[in-house]
């Protein structure tokens, strides 16, 4: 059988199962170790003594390591024969490691001149077992030293009594001009052993300052102060307005604080600090009930204690039985078609209106035509009767006489 390869964590015990031994003694096994404790194949078998307790077999005829250390790394086998007479061989190849405490970044520099080779720091990684690799990171992507603008200086060191390593990485750059003006620097720790997640410094953040024009050279005392902005106020915006979003909606922070140099901004959620890497901008994508909160920002200056902003509340907007996103985007449809239909509406009622009017006019205008000619014929009628001659009743009443 093939070697099975066992990772063991420095300090913590160590159990190794030997296949085929019969569960109950007298038990016929056998295990032999090649580590870095011995120059030759060491024995051990149920019947013998412990081995100065760096290891012991179990009654079930396991093998027992009490505290693992690095000398134990090695080649352990076993060799069983059970009542039967079968006989079972079991091999394992042992490993051990230890993480170390999370990297730093000594020594970092205030700010960088561009054009000239600049030093950012130093990434320190102590206690670490096997030794493990340091890179370094520009805005989240690795620096690949070209020894032009980026190179890197490494050391390892070794503890003589533990054995654990300690890992230093000097960085210098040479800024372009005409670049970034607030390159974000980290360093990860990646482990030697496979199947262990790297750990990250805290991310630093500089200014890249230009030479003088015309001048004898840069001066960085100066040329500061030229351009030095107090920090006046810290102002947080939120988007959208009020803070308040649809559930899965996006809420985006944002903390103003204008000074030179830049300052370092910092989140406060409910009067608790979060772990985030510094920086001015904070995106809540598909916001849920987790992230209703307080929010605030802190701008922390070289020339000024840390400035809190105003606080501002994030909500989720609650929603019918109903209340999904898509419902949401069709609410304000809805109400532009309702608003559309009732301006509608009131241009055909007023237009009714003007045209009933328009026609009851003509209307008027037509009887009172009409009525014109008959009043006209009345009265010339009536003037004809009032104007007849009355000589015929007189002639009657002559000729009626004696």
């Amino acid at each position: 059988m093939g070697d099975q390869n066992i990772t063991a964590r420095i300090g913590k015990p160590l159990v190794l199962n030997c296949k085929g031994a019969p569960k109950k003694p007298p038990q016929q096994l056998e295990w032999k170790l090649n580590t870095g404790r011995t120059e030759a194949w060491k024995v051990l078998s149920p019947q013998g003594d412990p081995w100065d307790s760096v290891a012991r077999v179990l009654p079930n005829g396991s093998l027992l390591l009490p505290a693992v250390g690095i000398q134990d790394e090695g080649t352990f086998r076993c060799r069983a024969t059970s009542r039967s007479g079968k006989e079972t061989k079991s091999n394992y190849r042992v490993r051990v490691y230890q993480i170390p405490g999370k990297p730093e970044i000594v020594d970092p520099a205030s700010e960088l001149m561009a054009g000239v080779p600049n030093k950012v720091g130093t990434c320190v990684s102590e206690g670490g077992y096997p030794a493990g690799t340091l890179n370094w990171l520009l805005d989240g992507k690795t620096l690949i030293p070209d020894g032009k603008g980026v190179s890197v200086k490494e050391e390892t060191k070794r503890h003589p009594k533990t054995g654990l390593f300690t890992l230093h990485s000097e960085l210098m750059v040479t800024p372009a001009r005409g670049g970034a003006l607030h390159p974000t620097f980290s360093c990860s720790f990646t482990p030697g052993l496979p199947r262990r997640r790297a750990l990250h410094t805290a991310p630093i953040q500089l200014r890249v300052w230009s030479e003088r024009r015309g001048g004898e050279g840069p001066n960085v005392g100066e040329h500061m102060s030229e351009y030095a902005v107090p920090l006046k106020e810290v102002q947080l915006v939120v988007e959208p307005e009020g803070g308040a979003v649809a559930p899965g909606g996006t809420v985006t922070l944002t903390c103003e604080a204008p000074a030179q140099p830049p300052p370092q901004i910092h989140w406060i959620k409910d009067g608790r600090p979060l772990p985030l890497p510094p920086g001015p901008m904070l995106l809540l994508p598909e916001v849920g009930p987790e992230d209703q909160g307080t929010y605030s920002c802190v701008a922390t200056h070289p020339s000024h204690g840390p400035q809190e902003s105003r606080a501002v509340s994030v909500s989720i907007i609650e929603t019918g039985e109903e209340g999904t996103t898509a419902g949401s985007v069709e609410g304000p449809g809805l109400e532009t078609l309702a608003l559309t239909l009732g301006i509608l509406g009131g241009l055909g009622t007023v237009a009714l209106l003007i045209g009933v009017i328009v026609w009851h006019r003509r209307r008027q205008r037509k009887g009172q035509e009409r009525k014109v000619p008959e009043n006209q014929e009345e009265e010339e009628e009536e003037r004809a009767e009032l104007n007849q001659p009355e000589e015929p009743e007189a002639a009657e009443s002559s000729t009626g006489g004696p």
